[in-house]
């Protein structure tokens, strides 16, 4: 996969690669929002961010308005890594977690999943469902940012950043309230779920529920924090992420 392809961003290259690591990110966020954790894995670790339409160098692009059309509209651009025989793992938070699950769903009707994993943090497992709340003015959406621990000071104190932020986040947690996942869907990749103690997002019991909808081998971790407990942890997540990868789970 070369790096001009608009849906992956390369944070972190290795050639040969020991492993691929894939982050998808939560509603609102952008590729950048990994680098951190990009520097942290050790060498030999091929580590790339899902940048969606409409933000930083895709600014400008017409918006994907479901969880399941973004799922549609990256695949194609995963089938040659998911078809190498190099574990790819799809780490995906929040939104993100939704995001990757869809794909790698379609990886499996492909059957391309034979070395994949999936990493998924911050997010109700597909059978217990959580109501998001209707959000319907830009107030209310920083708002229920604010709750998660979600929004940098930086973009609410500068008028023309918060002009490109809440496009973006209308957009996102439009997608996110519509997404009605398959109560029963199952993934035939070992999954690893994350979670924060305090997350207000998910219940222990929803994310323990995420064990359902895998074949293969499943791992819970629960980390002190909230809504974005990761960025917390962020040597805690590479090395969860790390195991997941070099592990065969099957």
């Amino acid at each position: 996969m070369e790096s001009r392809d608009p849906w992956i961003r390369t944070l972190r290259g290795a050639v040969p690669p020991r492993a691929r690591v894939l982050f998808f990110p939560h509603a609102g966020g952008a590729a950048s929002f990994y680098a951190p954790f990009a520097r942290r894995f050790p060498e030999g670790y091929d580590v790339t961010a899902v940048q969606y339409p409409g933000r930083q160098e895709r600014f400008g692009e017409p918006f994907v308005t479901t969880v399941e059309g973004l799922a549609d509209r990256l695949v194609p651009s995963l089938r040659r890594w998911a078809a190498e025989p190099v574990p790819l793992v799809l780490v995906g938070h929040s939104m993100g977690a939704s995001v990757a699950f869809e794909s790698v769903l379609r990886l499996g009707r492909d059957r391309l999943t034979g070395h994949c994993r999936l990493v998924v943090s911050g997010r109700t497992a597909p059978s217990a469902p959580r109501e998001l709340p209707a959000l319907d003015s830009d107030q209310e959406i920083l708002d229920h940012l604010a709750g998660l621990g979600g929004t940098d000071p930086a973009i609410v104190r500068s008028p023309e950043l918060m002009d490109l932020f809440l496009p973006v986040m209308r957009n996102d947690y439009q997608a996110a309230t519509r997404y009605r996942p398959v109560p029963d869907a199952v993934v035939d990749t070992p999954v690893l779920c994350l979670t924060g103690d305090r997350d207000p997002q998910v219940a222990p019991e929803e994310a323990a529920a995420w064990k359902s909808h895998t074949t293969a081998g499943f791992r819970l971790e629960t980390l002190t924090g909230d809504h974005f407990f990761l960025t917390d942890h962020p040597d805690t997540v590479v090395r969860l992420v790390a195991e997941c990868a070099d592990a065969g789970g099957r």
